[in-house]
């Protein structure tokens, strides 16, 4: 999104701005001319200010097609357990703020949690060897891609193990005796 609205005639270098509770990113590009912020949050096609630079980053393999950007932020985010992001546009140029989920901790895990979730995906394995990693996630109330960490880290350690194919098989619990 960045560099394929960016205006690098204007000079201004892409701003971050870094507070407790939020992240935001400017830079002086621009929309299409009869587009608003509302186009960018549904599906769109691509139009983009440079297209010789995002030609570029698409043969780089940086984006993998146009017009999905806005779109993959917001389901990044709502996979992490993250608030929506606030995007912006003025004549100045595009904004976009990621604000730091409520009653999250600033990232930095004690260990202790990453156990407790553990022990409790165990759990949960055992009580239902057919349970998807969404419905872990749910009923522990963290993002997908944290139980994922967490089951690779159990399968790591030999705790759990999947059984059959990633769609038709099963959990088990391996046990140390």
């Amino acid at each position: 999104m960045a560099g394929e609205h960016k205006d690098y005639s204007s000079g201004n270098p892409i701003q971050i701005k870094v507070y407790d509770n939020r992240i935001t990113f400017w830079n002086a590009g621009q929309l299409p001319e009869t587009w608003t912020v509302a186009d960018l949050l549904k599906e769109h096609p691509s139009i983009p200010y440079n297209p010789d630079i995002a030609t570029a980053f698409f043969r780089a393999g940086l984006i993998e097609a146009w017009g999905r950007g806005t779109l993959k932020i917001i389901r990044e985010c709502e996979d992490a357990g993250l608030p929506e992001p606030v995007f912006s546009y003025d004549q100045s140029g595009f904004r976009i703020e990621f604000k730091k989920a409520v009653g999250k901790s600033s990232g930095k895990s004690s260990g202790k949690s990453s156990g407790k979730s553990s022990e409790e995906i165990v759990k949960l394995i055992s009580a239902d060897g057919q349970i998807t990693i969404p419905e872990i996630a749910e009923h522990l109330g963290i993002s997908t891609r944290a139980v994922e960490k967490q089951i690779s880290k159990l399968k790591d350690e030999n705790r759990i193990m999947r059984v059959g194919s990633p769609k038709g098989g099963h959990w088990e619990v391996i046990d140390d005796d």
